[in-house]
């Protein structure tokens, strides 16, 4: 039976629809006002200077009564869009009756758990068990760190260049951007980081991927076979310089890197060399997961079963926050208050998140996430503009690179065309280790028809933009 109403009806109508200048003048005065007693670390209005007012589906309202197309989804966090009746209903219910637990027992809890369990990957799936600590990714990663120091007995993390886990200290460790870091070091110790596989950065001769690849069955690109074995030296090489890990922490798509995709073979490369040194391979799936690819987890998409998966974003349901983990039952060796927050117990997004499943599996979004976001891609591509260095992604993560005219990095034409495209009545975002990659985060509700609109805008701001810059 087909739960909640269709996804053509949770949107407001005829979006994109821009009354005014943007910023509107409601906008600029909340703006102002925000400016005058918000903290100086907020940052996205001084990129998107919009006041928000009300959200549907795949659609927002700001306080002028313009209604834009969201290819945002604060972050990657409403994959069911804004304010979706059925799951709405679910949260209501539960915010009525209680709202906070601790971690005693709930209905909503346990079944939350299981619904989890219900779209977990194989080899986690019937045997695995939950943790949540505190309400976000990053709580999430913090939990990650202690239950590998608590399982391996070593300190010592392997994570990725080109990677973001969070803003707490331990995820923040891992994290390997210079400038979320500045100012607050020194932070966890023992960290290292070694390259991301990115083929189009890269553009090296493949012909020799196999004379250095630790793996027998090579992919045959040389960025993986370079990233593999550098993972491989700070296990065996003796001069590798640090603690052997105790795990690996690895985003299956790198997310503010820049929609970074890995070939097939590095997921299949680090499960094998985590399983050949005892340590941990932990996915960060915080952006990747919960459908936005198409599949329920990135990793799913390439055979890969990790020992534990953070969450949090879109696992809320209804935009509410929760952070959790799921790991291996093996790993399952905490004492009583072994990782605990007082926040693990927002019942109210534990029954958005059941209810999120339950509207995923009855609308078939997997497979239409991977419609739309083929179809977004291939929009792209027909730009065929030299600025345009690479379009990739899965599902509805979708990143597009761009390149001035001597093919380094364009940071300048995402900034303008992200300008154009809100202007116009649709909201994209940035990522990228230089700023230069325009980043689509659709919610999976995003009909055929507004990936249509939404791509005309967006396209038009491309072509008009990079013939400005020419």
């Amino acid at each position: 039976m087909t739960v909640g109403p269709p996804i053509h009806e949770l949107h407001f109508d005829e979006a994109p629809h821009v009354e005014t200048s943007i910023p509107g003048p409601n906008s600029r005065t909340l703006l102002r006002k925000q400016e005058e007693i918000d903290s100086s670390a907020v940052a996205y209005p001084k990129d998107v200077p919009i006041a928000l007012e009300e959200g549907r589906g795949s659609t927002l309202k700001d306080a002028d009564g313009n209604v834009f197309l969201d290819f945002f989804a604060g972050i990657g966090v409403m994959n069911v869009g804004h304010s979706n009746p059925y799951v709405l209903e679910a949260v209501n219910e539960q915010t009525n009756k209680l709202v906070h637990t601790i971690d005693f027992p709930t209905e909503a809890r346990l079944e939350f758990i299981e619904a989890l369990d219900g779209i977990a990957p194989d080899g986690l799936q019937g045997q695995n068990r939950m943790v949540f600590g505190g309400p976000t990714g990053s709580d999430a990663i913090e939990g990650s760190i202690k239950l590998a120091r608590h399982n391996t007995g070593r300190h010592g993390m392997l994570a990725f260049e080109g990677s973001y886990h969070g803003g707490t200290a331990g995820a923040l460790s891992l994290t390997a951007g210079k400038a979320y870091k500045e100012g607050y070091e020194p932070l966890l110790n023992d960290v290292v980081h070694t390259p991301y596989p990115y083929p189009f950065r890269e553009r090296l001769d493949n012909g020799g991927a196999t004379a250095i690849c630790p793996r027998e069955d090579c992919c045959g690109q040389m960025s993986c076979a370079r990233a593999l074995e550098a993972v491989k030296e700070k296990f065996d090489g003796p001069y590798g310089g640090h603690e052997t890990p105790g795990a690996i922490w690895v985003e299956p798509i790198q997310g503010e890197g820049g929609v970074v995709v890995p070939p097939k073979g590095f997921l299949k490369g680090l499960r094998d060399i985590a399983d050949d040194n005892d340590a941990m391979l932990i996915a960060d799936e915080i952006q990747s997961g919960f459908g936005r690819t198409g599949e329920w987890w990135a990793c799913e998409d390439y055979g890969v079963t990790p020992d534990a998966m953070t969450m949090a974003k879109g696992i809320g349901g209804a935009g509410l926050p929760l952070g959790g983990m799921m790991y291996h039952e093996k790993y399952d060796t905490w004492d009583a208050g072994g990782h605990i927050g007082t926040f693990r117990g927002n019942i109210p997004a534990m029954r958005g998140g059941t209810a999120a499943i339950e509207y995923i599996q009855s609308h078939d979004l997997l497979d239409h996430a991977t419609e739309v976001g083929e179809y977004m891609r291939a929009r792209f591509r027909d730009v065929d503009n030299p600025r345009i260095g690479e379009v990739r992604g899965k599902g509805l993560f979708i990143g597009v690179e761009f390149v001035d005219a001597d093919g380094t990095p364009d940071a300048s034409a995402v900034k303008k065309i992200r300008t154009e495209c809100y202007e116009n009545g649709v909201l994209v975002w940035k990522a990228g280790r230089e700023g230069n990659v325009l980043r689509l985060l659709p919610p999976l509700v995003t009909t055929k028809e507004q990936a249509e609109i939404g791509m005309d805008v967006i396209t038009d701001a491309i072509r008009t933009v990079t013939k400005q810059t020419v």
